[in-house]
């Protein structure tokens, strides 16, 4: 049955017997190709995780710790077939295996880093710019990351949105036509069932004055199987639809994650891609050359690269700004102008997104700017004489 959702925090998935596979039973090429079987089958206890990872003593108190509260543990058969099993460091496995470092509070961490609260201007609606807003339609995902910027609502149970709770959003959004450009996000709507996505979808094309609907899911990424023909032919009529997703590793360019998004480009959904910048996964030049390249091969547009929001209980896995602008420094001149995303800070307090470039402006003087290119050569521009 397609309504089967992701078991959130505290909430385990409720499986007649018949369906509980037998323990020496080997999936079939058919049930894993099967986003259901996938959202069944996943990863949500310290035992299960513990069965096929041998966790390391920072990862179980981690596990144990993300099962008593905070994050809930979630990680379907697909994404963890992508673990190195024998590796703690493994860029996968650090993305969504938890560690006991969750449990540190430190200095700048935010439960809300990005004051969404705040900006709340009706239930399960944010409103952080005049133009766009944020509407929140769940609170599941396939695979919940470590990172999670929302770790203080996803998994925590309630599932996906109703259509009572979202009719106040929707009346904001029909009274405000400042508003072009509409975010539907949660937890991940492509968890969701496809009609009822597609009614949250048709329900906003109906207001005239939104330009734009975008669809925030890192389904591609960690349940490739979720975008199948039906969904595609369901949203299709919706159009212009946006598919923003989130590559953060080479790894994850796997042939099923590039069929999703080949299936989605292919019906005329351009896909962009959010990379967060994470400790000792993907902070090197060399591995996000090799992921944005890989992108632009799957005609994905690398989009932002995100300097990682202070959520509380995951400073382990972020980076320093020099850093970030370091490795924007390295790309420039390496890439092509259409695989180099924005370094983007997302300021905390709701306070709104900072792009930051690599400084390259050497010296200023009347009339004349010296620059250094990504050689390191300097060369003086020259302003024109105004008369």
């Amino acid at each position: 049955m397609e309504r089967v959702e992701h078991a959130g925090k505290r909430v385990l998935p409720v499986v007649a017997p018949s369906e509980r596979p037998a323990a020496a039973k080997r999936p079939t090429k058919r049930e894993q190709a099967d986003w259901r079987w996938q959202i069944r089958n996943a990863i949500t206890s310290v035992s299960s995780l513990a069965r096929e990872i041998p966790l390391t003593p920072n990862e179980r108190a981690g596990a144990e710790l993300a099962e008593r509260q905070g994050l809930p543990i979630g990680i379907t058969p697909y994404y963890l077939s992508l673990v190195d099993r024998a590796d703690p460091n493994c860029a996968i496995r650090r993305q969504c295996v938890p560690v006991a470092n969750e449990g540190e509070f430190l200095p700048g961490d935010l439960a809300d880093p990005l004051g969404e609260e705040d900006h709340e201007v009706a239930p399960h609606l944010v409103q952080r710019y005049q133009d766009r807003a944020l509407l929140l339609v769940t609170d599941r995902c396939a695979v919940y990351c470590r990172f999670c910027t929302r770790s203080r609502m996803v998994g925590d149970g309630g599932g996906p949105v109703s259509d009572a709770k979202l009719a106040p959003a929707l009346a904001y959004l029909r009274s405000h036509p400042e508003v072009r450009d509409v975010i539907v996000s949660g937890g991940d709507p492509f968890a969701l069932a496809t009609d009822r996505l597609v009614r949250i979808v048709a329900a906003l094309r109906e207001i005239p004055h939104l330009d734009t609907i975008r669809l925030a899911t890192r389904v591609p990424v960690t349940l490739p199987q979720r975008i199948t023909p039906e969904l595609v032919r369901a949203l299709r009529p919706h159009h212009p639809l946006w598919v923003m997703t989130h590559f953060n590793h080479p790894k994850e360019l796997t042939p099923e994650s590039r069929k999703a998004c080949e299936r989605l480009l292919d019906a005329g959904f351009p896909v962009m891609n959010q990379t967060v910048l994470l400790r000792g996964i993907n902070d090197d030049a060399d591995t996000l050359e090799t992921l944005f390249r890989g992108l632009i091969r799957t005609r994905v547009r690398p989009y932002y690269l995100l300097q990682m929001d202070p959520v509380r209980g995951t400073s382990h896995l972020r980076t320093p700004l020099a850093q970030g602008l370091s490795i924007v420094g390295q790309l420039q001149g390496r890439l092509t102008g259409i695989a180099l995303p924005k370094f983007i800070v997302d300021t905390p307090g709701g306070k709104g997104k900072v792009p930051l470039v690599a400084e390259e402006i050497v010296a200023r003087g009347e009339g004349t700017t010296t620059l250094r290119t990504f050689r390191g050569e300097e060369v003086e521009y020259i302003d024109p004489v105004l008369r």
